[in-house]
C-alpha cells in the first residue's frame, strides 16, 4: 500500500510554532515513527508553503497511490486550486488538521476542500495522521 503525506503552509514548522495548538514534536520525527509502526506501507511525504507544488504533488500521486493524506493547511479555508486538484484525481484523499479547526477561529470553520475529499480527521493532533492510515488500510474505496 502506498500513501502520500501532503503538509501545506507552516507546518515545516511543526514542533517550534504554537506549540499550545500544534504540539512539541517535529513532524519528520513523528514520520519516522509512522513508518515503524506501519512497515507494510510505502509513506511519501511532501510539504511545502507554495500552493502550487501542492496542486503538482496530487497531480503527480493521484493516479498511483491508494490515499493521500492532506493538511492543506491554511490553504484549506482559501484554496480553489487545491479543491480542482482534489477532484481531478482518483486517489481518495483524507483532509488532516491537527488542531480541532471548530474550536478556532470563524474562518477555520470553512473548507474549500472538504467535500472533494472522503473524510476528514481534524483536533486530534498528530494522531490523525495514524487514524487516515488505518483507514486506508481497512477500506476498499
Amino acid at each position: 500500500m502506498q500513501i502520500a503525506i501532503i503538509n501545506g503552509p507552516n507546518l515545516n514548522l511543526l514542533g517550534k510554532r504554537e506549540t499550545g495548538i500544534y504540539g512539541s514534536e517535529s513532524f519528520e520525527n513523528y514520520f519516522k515513527g509512522l513508518q515503524a509502526q506501519y512497515p507494510a506501507v510505502t509513506f511519501t511525504y511532501f510539504q511545502s508553503n507554495i500552493e502550487g507544488e501542492l496542486v503538482n504533488y496530487l497531480h503527480e500521486v493521484g493516479f498511483s497511490y491508494d490515499g493521500i493524506l492532506l493538511n492543506a493547511g491554511a490553504y484549506t479555508h482559501t484554496s480553489v486550486a487545491l479543491r480542482d486538484a482534489i477532484a481531478g484525481i482518483k486517489t481518495p484523499v483524507i483532509e488532516i488538521h491537527i488542531s480541532n479547526v471548530y474550536a478556532r477561529e470563524e474562518f477555520r470553520h470553512t473548507s474549500l476542500i472538504a467535500a472533494k475529499c472522503v473524510g476528514c480527521i481534524c483536533g486530534l493532533g498528530l494522531k490523525g495522521y495514524q487514524l487516515g492510515v488505518e483507514f486506508f488500510g481497512m477500506t476498499d474505496i
